[in-house]
């Protein structure tokens, strides 16, 4: 078996691997001298080496580029992600705005709208809609501890809407006026035609009973009449409109599409006749006056009755 010879080549890597060393804690040293004359000769050989290696550089270059061009890129795509979050955020309250500026106007529009004085109301929320196929109806969240009583009209800021069908402690139920039970009697103006709002379980209901149908015409407006007190007189229903199948109907004036609010109007009830002789009536020659007794017999009854005293 043949043997080796001496290993040089380690104690000389070991040596240049020493030197290197010791070179570069002299250059070191060197570059941490604060002097003129050592500031003189870092520059001098900055001048001559530099120059001499810019090829070599040009790959560091190159790659400082490159992560100056990557970091650039990532600040844009954050900025750009948090732009994206800002406009979903912004998409929101502008949705939130848009519902807010919704229910002020039509707050603004029930505040503005004119009714008799002695009409007044309470305000609520349509919870939910209750209606079917067959009955067109919502609720609202006020009832009888608002003192909320059936019969009475409700509106929403533009014009009616229907009446309280059904009264709960803390809700109450309002028939549409778009419902087909719902029949009122109403006034197309300026004609003053008295006719009769009724429901056909679609969005513009038929007006029937129409005392001249000549006298009315498409864009005429419409309110209650107050005729057999089912709504006080004057409030705003629509405006005549002629459907496809040639029939006299009614545009709503409310908007049944977004029905948010309902004022519901507390009605009066009409005040009793008490003294019946002041009824006027039409006699038999068209005289028209105080209702008198009929005998001298009724006549006496009548005296004694307003005035015992003066009895015999």
């Amino acid at each position: 078996m043949a043997r080796k010879g001496p290993d040089f080549a380690t104690p000389v890597r070991r040596v240049l691997i020493a030197l290197m060393a010791l070179a570069l804690l002299a250059l070191f040293l060197f570059w941490r001298i604060d002097s003129p004359r050592a500031e003189q000769m870092r520059t001098a050989m900055i001048d001559r080496i530099v120059p001499r290696f810019e090829w070599a550089l040009v790959p560091v270059t190159r790659v400082s580029e490159m992560v100056a061009g990557f970091q650039s890129y990532a600040r844009l795509y954050e900025q750009n992600q948090e732009l994206r979050r800002e406009l979903q955020r912004m998409s929101a309250w502008k949705e939130a705005a848009v519902q807010l500026e919704q229910e002020n106007s039509k707050l603004l529009a029930q505040n503005n709208v004119r009714l008799d004085p002695a009409l007044t109301s309470v305000t609520g929320v349509v919870t939910m809609d209750s209606g079917s196929a067959f009955r067109q109806s919502v609720l609202l969240n006020v009832g009888a501890r608002d003192g909320i009583i059936e019969g009475w009209a409700t509106m929403d800021g533009l014009g009616l809407v229907g009446r309280i069908a059904g009264v709960g402690q803390r809700t109450s139920r309002v028939v549409l006026l778009t419902d087909p039970s719902s029949r009122i009697p109403v006034v197309v103006q300026p004609t003053g035609e008295r006719a009769l709002a009724t429901g056909d379980n679609t969005p513009l209901p038929v007006l029937e009973f129409i005392e001249s149908g000549d006298n009315v015409r498409p864009g005429d407006r419409i309110v209650t009449s107050g005729d057999g007190g089912v709504f006080p007189p004057g409030l705003l229903v629509g405006q005549v409109a002629q459907g496809a199948d040639g029939r006299m109907r009614v545009r709503m004036a409310a908007d049944y599409g977004r029905l948010e609010f309902l004022r519901v109007l507390r009605s009066h009830p009409a005040e009793a006749v008490v003294d019946t002789t002041a009824v006027i009536r039409r006699g038999p020659e068209g005289f028209i006056g105080p209702m008198l007794p009929d005998s001298p017999v009724e006549a006496a009854s009548a005296t004694d009755a307003l005035d015992p005293g003066t009895s015999p």
